[in-house]
Parts: structure tokens; sequence; C-alpha cells
């Protein structure tokens, strides 16, 4: 297991001595929280739906997320390109201890980005329940595995970065604007009904936003077997692929 760990800590070793980097992965969330948090926040009030910043909270830090855990599939390109996935790669170790050293490494920094995101909607206005928090992180932890295993997956079977940027931003946006991270799924077609239920990153959205602010569409439950479920298929998925990389 000291591979795992090695691995593991050096992901959060990048994290936090890129300046550059933390304060931009905040950047992007609060500019969401703040223009449509308070651009939108009359027109759904007026709509019945509340205070719209207790709506959104969740999904933003969903998002934010997101963004971390499966862009730091990028990092398994540019070690291929540089050649310290190759040296890692010939070191007497498993290629599956490699691939849960790095996909622990990255959740880990998915979820602390998703904390950070979090105290800030507090300094905004967000006023989670406290009551089912732990649970909330629970879901953070989910949806970091999740993601940064998809992003691993399919960063192992290209080799350029140009590639992986295309799509990623085939697969991230449409992820993100399909869960309910931004609007609520009661009362849509059905066919994006359909889409949102197919879509894993709706049971995450939804599992934040009911333990955070109550008020789950799927379910806890369902949001927390639903996620579970597709954590294992995507780490096994993950793992095979990784296990196939030739350098």
């Amino acid at each position: 297991m000291g591979s795992v760990y090695i691995l593991w800590l050096r992901q959060l070793k990048k994290y936090f001595r890129s300046r550059s980097r933390l304060i931009g992965s905040a950047a992007q969330p609060l500019l969401f929280l703040l223009a449509l948090g308070f651009g939108f926040g009359p027109i759904y009030q007026k709509a019945g739906g509340g205070n719209y910043i207790q709506f959104l909270t969740p999904g933003i830090i969903a998002m934010s997320i997101l963004f971390t855990a499966i862009f730091s599939g990028i990092e398994i390109i540019w070690d291929r390109q540089f050649g310290f996935l190759k040296e890692t790669l010939v070191a007497p170790v498993s290629r599956l201890n490699i691939m849960i050293g790095r996909t622990l490494g990255g959740a880990t920094v998915a979820c602390i980005q998703g904390i950070i995101v979090f105290l800030i909607s507090i300094l905004i206005g967000f006023r989670p329940s406290f009551g089912l928090l732990w649970l909330g992180f629970v879901f953070m932890i989910l949806i970091a595995l999740l993601f940064t295993a998809l992003g691993t997956a399919i960063a192992s079977v290209l080799e350029d970065m140009q590639g992986f940027q295309l799509i990623m931003n085939f697969l991230v946006m449409p992820i993100f604007f399909l869960s309910g991270a931004l609007f609520p799924l009661q009362g849509l077609p059905k066919t994006l009904v359909l889409i949102s239920s197919i879509d894993p990153l709706s049971y995450g959205v939804d599992g934040l936003r009911g333990a955070l602010v109550g008020g789950a569409h799927f379910g806890l439950f369902a949001d927390f077997t639903v996620l579970a479920v597709v954590v294992a298929l995507f780490l096994a998925v993950g793992s095979y692929l990784f296990s196939k990389i030739e350098i």
C-alpha cells in the first residue's frame, strides 16, 4: 500500500503547491454562485421556488467536484508525454495500485475543492441543514470517485491532449447541464427527464441537495445506491483500461 499512498500524496502536493490552481478552481464556482444565484434569484422566487441560492449551491458544489475530478485524467497524458508514467509503470508495483493511488489522489483533491466551494457558499448566504451534513460529504466522495475514475478511463485510451479536451467537452457540459444542478427536474419534458435519469451526476446533485437542504427528487437511498453501483462500475472499467496502457 506504500505505492498507493505515495501516488495519493503526489496528487495533493501538486494541488497545494499550485497557487494559481487553488485560486482558479474557486473562481468559476464563485462566479456561478454570484451571477446565477443573485441574477436569477428574484425570478426563481417569484415563480414560487423559494431561495435560489439554497437550491443552486449543491449543484455548484457538484459542478466543482465534477470538473476537478474528471480533468485529473489529463495528468495521465502529461505524465505519458514527459516520461513519468513510463517510470511508474516499469516499477515493481502493480498497475492496479498505481490506478488506485492516482484515483484516490484525484478524488481527494476534488473533495477538497468541493469543501472550499461549500465554505464560500456559506459566506454568501447559503444555510445548510447540519443534521445530514455528514451524508453530504459522503455524496461528495462518491461524485469525486466516479468522475476521477471516468477521467482516468478516458485518458488511458488517448495519447494527445487535444483529443482528451474534445471528448471532455462533449461529456462534461451535457453531464452538468442535464443533472438538475441549475434547475429543478420536476415538470420537465419526458425526454429531458429520461436523459437526466440516465445522467449519474443527477443522483449526486440530488443526494447533495437532499442532504444539505432537503427535498431529494429521487430519494436519498436511491441516490446513494445508484452512485455506489456506478462508482464500482467505473472503477472496474478504469482499472481495466489503465492496465492496458502501452508506453
